[in-house]
């Protein structure tokens, strides 16, 4: 039995020894197909770099022909040949060995076991990214024009070539255009400076559509906001025309626009806004109304201007009897001119005492009559007038009293007139008469020239010395 136990555990341990041998054998096969987790495992895990990753490298190596980035792998990955050619020589010339770049993974292993690498296809990528982001935030950037084909111009974001559409350039950068090529529209611009905003983005088709006009739009819309905060009714601005339509003209005031409705343009009718405005005009403008809500602006110019018709009517009184001229008839009346561009209205009520179906039963056009003033409306710049009470009682004591005042006007008119000639009077009476002289004293006393017998002895005499 001592003998048999040593024997068992022998063969145990074989056992053991057997089952681990054959773990031993199988693990290496099965890890072969994982080289990756095997090395993970070991702690000696490596990166291995996918086509099409963007990784951030260190130049390792800078050659004439290639350049080396060790980018975390077993070796460096390699930029040559049309990859090395694309990127700028001004900036391949600030390359230094230590320096941090990105580069984009064209092959994790070419047949040389290299790591092929592209620094400008990185940079692109990362343009594309701003690209999208500036597209999600709706946000604007600065740029040159460097270009224009016959639909547009063009315009760099990064190493991306932006196009701006015509439709999308500015109303005030298209208003400067002239000719019918491309180059006589578009070559001019090449150079100036541009605000852009990005509003498609589509990286399959390298597709990259700018707006000049929404990016200024949305400038407006934030000086605007500023604007409304400090802005109140009553406020007068002097602003620059920017547009006009049928209906009004845009003002621009502090870098908003505000509109001045055609009503609000002048006093005077006009039929469109373009006879009295022009884009670039500068103006003086009234703050009428205010929608913070809306951020809509509402101007006027004419409130700032004062009403002409409110001099015509200076004159008139409610109950006041003027003369007046038939101009024309409507149903609801007649319109007569008082004179100076100044029209009242008769109302078929103030025509006759009698009731009548239409004002032709009492005037016609033309006819020369007295009128009573009814009412003036200042706000409406009407003035109601009355046929019928012209000789009315009521306004006995008052056509008195105005007929008393206009005599008293004539009496002092004269009064005054004849004061100012006897002051002339007086003060012709006051200067003192100018008396005549004789021609004679007034003639200056001329020399007597020598008789010619006289003139040839002064001659002979010789000059003294």
């Amino acid at each position: 039995m001592e003998h048999l136990e040593p024997i068992v555990g022998q063969g145990a341990e074989s056992e053991n020894n057997q089952e681990v041998e054959t773990q031993n054998l199988a693990t290496p096969v099965n890890e072969s197909q994982t080289m990756e987790n095997l090395l993970e495992e070991q702690g000696l895990a490596l990166d291995f770099p996918k086509q099409g990753e963007i990784r951030t490298g260190f130049i390792a190596t800078l050659g004439e022909n290639e350049i080396l980035v060790s980018v975390g792998t077993k070796s460096e990955g390699v930029i040559s040949g049309r990859e090395l050619e694309q990127i700028p020589a001004e900036e391949r010339a600030t390359f230094q060995v230590g320096q941090e770049i990105p580069v984009y993974v064209l092959s994790p292993e070419d047949p040389n076991g290299n790591v092929v690498l592209s620094y400008a296809r990185a940079r692109e990528e990362k343009d594309w990214e701003d690209a999208e982001n500036l597209l999600a935030e709706g946000s604007t950037f600065e740029s040159k024009i460097i270009g224009y084909n016959k639909g547009g111009l063009l315009v760099p974001l990064g190493r991306l070539r932006g196009f701006v559409p015509a439709s999308q350039i500015s109303l005030v950068r298209r208003a400067a255009l002239g000719g019918d090529t491309p180059d006589q529209r578009w070559g001019k611009m090449v150079g100036e400076p541009i605000k852009t905003r990005v509003i498609e983005v589509d990286r399959a088709r390298r597709r990259l559509i700018l707006s000049e006009r929404m990016a200024l739009q949305e400038s407006r819309e934030v000086l605007k906001d500023r604007l409304l905060e400090g802005l109140h009714e009553g406020d007068v601005r002097t602003g620059r025309v920017t547009s006009v339509a049928d209906f009004g003209a845009f003002v621009n005031i502090d870098g908003a626009d505000g509109l001045v409705h055609m009503s609000e343009i002048s006093w005077e009718r006009i039929q469109h806004p373009n006879e009295l405005l022009k884009v670039g005009q500068e103006v003086q403008v009234k703050v009428i109304s205010i929608d913070r809500e809306r951020k809509r602006i509402g101007l006027s110019m004419r409130q700032l201007q004062s009403d002409p018709w409110m001099r015509k009517v200076d004159h008139l009184r409610e109950g006041q009897l003027v003369e007046g001229k038939i101009t024309h008839l409507t149903k609801f009346g007649a319109f007569a001119s008082l004179g100076e561009d100044l029209e009242g209205l008769i109302h078929i009520s103030e025509l006759s005492e009698q009731r009548i179906a239409h004002p032709k039963e009492v005037v016609k056009e033309g006819d020369d009559v007295t009128l009573r003033v009814i009412k003036i409306d200042p706000e409406r710049r009407r003035i109601g007038l009355s046929l019928r009470k012209v000789d009315s009682p009521a306004y006995a004591d008052l056509d008195w009293k105005m007929a008393l005042a206009e005599e008293v006007k004539e009496v002092q008119e004269t009064d005054e007139l004849q004061e100012s000639d006897q002051t002339e009077a007086t003060v012709e009476a006051q200067l003192p008469v100018e008396t005549e002289l004789p021609v004679e004293t007034e003639l200056p006393v001329e020399p007597d020239l020598p008789t010619s017998s006289e003139a040839e002895t002064e001659a002979e005499t010789p000059a003294e010395e």
